[in-house]
């Protein structure tokens, strides 16, 4: 921010000084006429008072992108990376690949049913439809029958580790946001730099100050395009970041309504991961007419 002020400072100095310099004396000459004639003054003025910018240029950004030097390559690969994980956490992101809306209806009647809740049934609905939440249901299902304290660091340690995979890519976001504009400003640095130090070696008599200018104006290019990029980075993270966190908290809602059916076999009965995975698996198939998954447990 500082380095804009001193940019701006130095431009409106030296538009303010180079008028003054360049104007020829006001006074009169050795012959006694005016140094600015009306030749002058009509070549500067059009006919209505007002400046005449016909002759003045627009800007090509193409070319201005051009002048910004080295400098714009690592911008330009941090908004490649920028512009991927964003169409990539678009598709990683939708709301059938976290929690779907089957699994949540499925579960959803399973959890209202009163005295008729069946982990295995519960367990082989994760199955057909995976995603972030069947991992985190399934941690649960697994610990059914032990302590509830159990149950809850198995089903904390799952939904972490889920939340990490699914936000592991927004933090290329974060990082582009935060480190494009560093490039954007060293860029900036080097090239003010060298317009100063350049300036230093035109002869005397020249004019410095559009020099100088034309040196400050091609370095904030650098900066403008770090800004380019890290700015729609910085909204993309933070929605990303955001739905996150109103994905999770759906799937918190549906572990609270499947919570009071598994506390009922708390110290009752224990379901195996491995033969509620063969369950699982074979679901398709006849299934058998008793329970042997089930390990009945001495309730005291």
């Amino acid at each position: 921010m500082l380095l804009f002020v001193m940019s701006w400072s130095l431009l409106v100095f030296y538009q303010a000084v180079l008028p003054a310099q360049d104007a020829a004396p006001t006074g009169p000459t050795a012959d006694g006429s005016d140094a600015v004639g009306e030749g002058d003054e009509s070549s500067s003025e059009s006919g209505d008072g007002k400046l005449d910018r016909t002759d003045m240029e627009g800007i090509d950004v193409f070319s201005l992108i051009m002048k910004g030097g080295g400098f714009m390559i690592p911008i330009g690969l941090m908004s490649l990376v920028m512009v991927t994980f964003v169409i990539e956490r678009s598709i990683g992101m939708r709301q059938d690949r976290v929690i779907p809306p089957l699994l949540v209806d499925e579960l959803g009647e399973l959890a209202d049913s009163q005295g008729a809740f069946d982990p295995r049934q519960a367990y082989r609905v994760c199955q057909r439809n995976p995603s972030a939440a069947a991992n985190v249901i399934r941690s649960m299902l697994v610990k059914v029958g032990r302590p509830q304290s159990e149950i809850e660091h198995a089903v904390a340690e799952s939904s972490d580790r889920e939340a990490n995979r699914i936000y592991a890519n927004v933090r290329w976001l974060n990082l582009a946001a935060a480190v494009t504009p560093l490039m954007g400003l060293l860029g900036t640095v080097w090239g003010m730099i060298r317009a100063f130090h350049d300036t230093t070696q035109i002869p005397a008599g020249r004019n410095k100050a559009d020099f100088l200018a034309e040196g400050i104006y091609v370095a904030l290019v650098t900066t403008l395009g770090g800004l380019i990029v890290a700015i729609p980075a910085a909204i993309f993270s933070h929605y990303f970041e955001g739905r996150v966190q109103q994905m999770f908290h759906e799937i918190d809602e549906l572990l609270f309504s499947l919570m009071p059916q598994v506390e009922r076999y708390e110290g009752r009965v224990r379901f195996s991961p491995s033969s509620l995975q063969e369950e699982g698996e074979g679901q398709e198939e006849e299934p058998p007419p008793e329970e042997p998954e089930v390990q009945a447990e001495a309730s005291g």
